[in-house]
């Protein structure tokens, strides 16, 4: 059976390293759907009720800010994980967002 979309954006996001962050965009081009960063945003929205679970804190927008701090209970719980794994957060922005950045396409 194929993998659907959403099963192929979790498998990725469980392989982000703790301390370290993508984006929807980044994860949508290494799947080969470079177009598709809104869709990834749909499924990391469902992430919450995936089995095993995923670190969804550590995708954020393609300019370091945690646009999908709604999504978490409550809503400074997203920076909060990141925090715990050393990734410094202000104004819900990732500082040195470079230096935190995880590429799929070079680091898998």
């Amino acid at each position: 059976m194929e993998q659907s979309f959403y099963d192929q954006v979790f498998e990725l996001v469980r392989l982000i390293p703790k301390g370290r962050v993508t984006s929807y965009g980044a994860i949508a081009k290494s799947l080969g759907a470079g177009g598709s960063a809104r869709m990834v945003g749909y499924a990391m929205s469902n992430a919450g009720l995936a089995k095993p679970k995923i670190p969804a804190h550590r995708v954020v927008n393609s300019s370091g800010l945690l646009t999908g701090k709604f999504h978490f209970k409550p809503p400074g719980r997203m920076q909060e994980l990141l925090e715990k794994e050393g990734v410094v957060v202000k104004g819900d922005k990732i500082q040195n967002f470079k230096k935190h950045f995880w590429n799929p396409l070079t680091e898998l």
